[in-house]
């Protein structure tokens, strides 16, 4: 295939070259005059070199795209393969002008996981010394061969496959019960295009093996070594969508793990709902048998392990357990607070459940249609779920306030510490709820003074992270950082601060 795209370009050589575009950030395309477009799509493992005729746009995505457009210019001379290798170099002739460009040679890897793309100084055959390298190739990736802007270029080693021109019968019988598919990996020259190609002409899908049709298979392999350009169009547009296929298949690939995280985190969420809610019906038993334990505290004997007491609805006796150490009335003090603990749980996470079991529904129906998908699709969803990804930060949740100021919020004692004492500038905003545990909460004021609707967010923001969060009208004092230290020997996050003032909001976030 590679051998043929070569031919066809060699009638059209010298050519003058017109400016690179960029459509992705592995892929860099030539246009040259009375040819069209030379396309590079260097994505590992399966690059590919083609001519299209399509008006392909996009500026350089990073510095080696840059540099290739800058030191790779004027006529291409030359275009020669390496053997019958998957390697190819083009030479180039530089321009003239206000500032020189040196003539150059690219040279075209297309050794599946190995792909590279390089830039040579000009000279002959295939080695030289790399000016730059699509992909840097250290000691620590390959112990065998090191690729390095500066270093000099060695052709990539010789492998083992099967010759599809010199194919015998008998070296063909270990392909029966390999996919059409993966015969790419064991017959030299087939790519992707060529599978599919061959799949074609064979009558099979790429993901049947021939078995019992092996002569047709083999029959229909020579002809491709006889003719690559048949009736499914031109290997110009069989490559293009090898490529579009292969970045498809590695960007659903890519798109999966993430998709089932968040499925497995939702369905765990859901699932913490469910056991809230059965845990709604252990607090109004708990909460029950605590207010029998204050009905008849009088009657329940000092260091009991149990009690049988008469239930209020007047039909039998309740049997409580007790903490032998503790009276009757420490007993139902207990189970009131467990009973308050299951509540507040089950009614912070009942607000959520609606949410959640829309977002469990959106993901799984994403991960559904991961496995259909056309790449557009794909690209859209990767685009989607970087949107979605929260800004993560080491100092804390960040939010920012009406007026446009830095919010950031602990999430533990270290975070508020570092907050507090290494984040905050002497003349921010600190708050924290006043006498209950919870975030630090700092605005990046830089100086100035907080307006109403910044200073209330900031307050809220302190009382829900906190202990009040299930509260209203919670005190939270605010003050500036410079007037906040740590106690000498005090733990994390533990501070004292003077000059404060208070005010009094209900816990919220922002919307």
């Amino acid at each position: 295939m590679l051998a043929r795209v070569l031919a066809d370009l060699q009638g059209h050589l010298p050519a003058r070259t017109l400016g690179w575009v960029f459509p992705d950030e592995t892929t860099a395309a030539l246009l040259l005059d009375g040819v069209g477009n030379l396309v590079f799509a260097y994505r590992p493992p399966q690059p590919v070199l083609y001519v299209s005729r399509e008006r392909l746009r996009g500026e350089p995505n990073n510095p080696f795209q840059r540099l290739l457009a800058n030191r790779v210019r004027g006529d291409l001379l030359s275009a020669e393969q390496l053997k019958l290798d998957r390697v190819a170099v083009f030479a180039f002739g530089g321009e003239r002008g206000f500032v020189d460009v040196a003539p150059a040679r690219l040279l075209f890897e297309l050794t599946g996981r190995n792909t590279n793309l390089l830039v040579l100084e000009s000279g002959e055959g295939f080695e030289g010394r790399i000016v730059a390298a699509g992909r840097e190739i250290t000691g620590s990736r390959n112990r065998f061969r090191t690729v390095r802007s500066g270093g000099v270029y060695t052709p990539p080693p010789p492998y083992e496959k099967l010759d599809p021109r010199t194919l015998a019968d008998e070296e063909a019988l270990a392909l029966a019960g390999v996919p059409v598919g993966r015969w790419r990996d064991r017959v030299d020259g087939l790519g992707l295009a060529l599978s599919a190609e061959l799949a074609r002409r064979a009558g099979l899908t790429l993901a049947e093996a021939p078995e019992g049709r092996l002569p047709e298979v083999v029959a229909a392999l020579r002809s491709l070594v006889a003719d690559p350009t048949v009736e499914a169009g031109t290997l110009s547009e069989g490559a293009r969508e090898a490529s579009r296929a292969e970045k498809a298949a590695q960007l659903r690939k890519a798109l999966r793990e993430p998709v089932e995280k968040r499925v497995t985190l939702l369905r765990n969420q859901v699932a913490d709902v469910e056991r809230a809610t059965v845990g709604l019906s252990d607090a109004e038993r708990e909460r029950n048998e605590a207010d029998l334990l204050m009905a008849y505290a009088h009657q329940v004997p000092a260091g009991a392990n149990e009690v049988t007491l008469p239930d209020f609805s007047g039909d039998g006796e309740v049997r409580v357990s007790l903490d032998p150490t503790m009276n009757a009335v420490a007993n139902a003090e207990r189970r009131y607070g467990r009973a308050r603990r299951r509540e507040e749980v089950f009614l912070r996470l009942a607000e959520r459940e609606a949410q959640l079991r829309a977002d469990l529904a959106d993901a799984e129906a994403r991960l559904a249609q991961l496995d259909t998908a056309t790449l557009a699709d794909l690209e859209a969803l990767e685009r989607r779920l970087v949107e979605e990804r929260p800004e993560k930060s080491p100092y804390g949740m960040r939010y920012v306030s009406p007026g446009g100021f830095e919010v950031l919020v602990g999430r533990n004692n270290k975070e508020n510490a570092t907050l507090t004492h290494k984040v905050g500038r002497s003349t921010d905003y600190w708050f924290h709820a006043q006498g209950y545990a919870g975030s630090h909460v700092l605005v990046r004021a830089g100086g100035r003074d907080l307006p109403l609707d910044d200073l209330l967010m900031a307050a809220r923001l302190a009382a829900y992270h906190s202990k009040a969060r299930q509260s209203s009208n919670v005190p939270v004092d605010y003050t500036r950082v410079k007037h906040v230290w740590r106690p000498k020997g005090a733990p994390a996050g533990r501070v004292l601060y003077t000059q404060q003032k208070t005010v009094y909001v209900d816990p919220a976030v922002p919307e």
